[in-house]
């Protein structure tokens, strides 16, 4: 949905901060069971109606991510997704793309108010189960409480559960949400729209290499989408 009317901005002051801080040092660290070789990623997307033709595209795409990490070990990923009134839906988790396509590709895209802190709930829980080694959230608005999304985003990054927020059009209030959610997450940016497919498919394929292999795999993977993300990372 692409209204953004209902959208708080983010509140300001050192007692949030040392509040936030004081927080973060009482966090429970991830259990780290995971196999050495096969990295966890959370795909998350809006499926509030506005998004049903990029939810197309999306489920054409996402065989590239298992794809680009074939040489390194493979990839697991789960799907979640948002839609109409309080729905909230969470597949079990892919080691292939063929069942995520077809799990995707039986969704349609219902009107609805944005879940995101819903998406950041879910997967500070599945971390705890095992390590997710990051996330990826494709949407075009933001409809919940700014500070709240943040608080969440930063809870993440201190267990090292980065977001990569790819926003879908340029609503700078979006967009400005996105930017801190990642970077308190210590994640990544992007933003892309229905022409530029290549983009969202070379953005997919990076976090997808990360999840698996770390800086080190991304560094050597010579795209302009890969650049842009470690530039965020390492900033």
């Amino acid at each position: 949905m692409s209204s953004n009317k209902n959208i708080q901005k983010p509140s300001s002051g050192s007692n949030d901060l040392s509040r936030f801080l004081a927080q973060a040092e009482q966090l429970p660290q991830r259990v780290n069971n995971q196999s050495a070789h096969q990295g966890r990623l959370i795909f998350a997307l809006d499926a509030t109606a506005s998004r049903q033709p990029t939810w197309d595209r999306a489920c054409h795409l996402q065989a590239q991510m298992f794809q680009a990490t074939n040489t390194l070990g493979g990839i697991a990923l789960q799907l979640c997704y948002f839609r109409g009134f309080n729905e909230f839906h969470i597949s079990p988790w892919f080691n292939s793309s063929q069942p995520l396509l077809k799990t995707m590709s039986a969704v349609q895209c219902l009107g609805g108010y944005t879940q995101i802190g819903k998406v950041l709930d879910h997967c500070w829980q599945e971390h705890a189960k095992q390590a997710v080694n990051g996330v990826i959230i494709i949407g075009d608005a933001v409809e919940e409480s700014v500070d709240k999304l943040c608080a969440k985003a930063g809870k993440l990054g201190m267990v090292s559960v980065p977001l990569f927020m790819f926003q879908e059009g340029h609503d700078p209030n979006v967009q400005q949400c996105f930017q801190q959610m990642a970077h308190l997450s210590k994640g990544a940016y992007a933003s892309f729209d229905e022409s530029s497919a290549s983009k969202l498919a070379e953005l997919l394929s990076a976090v997808a290499i990360f999840a698996t292999g770390g800086i080190d795999a991304l560094q050597k993977l010579q795209t302009s989408s890969a650049r842009h993300l470690l530039q965020q990372i390492q900033g």
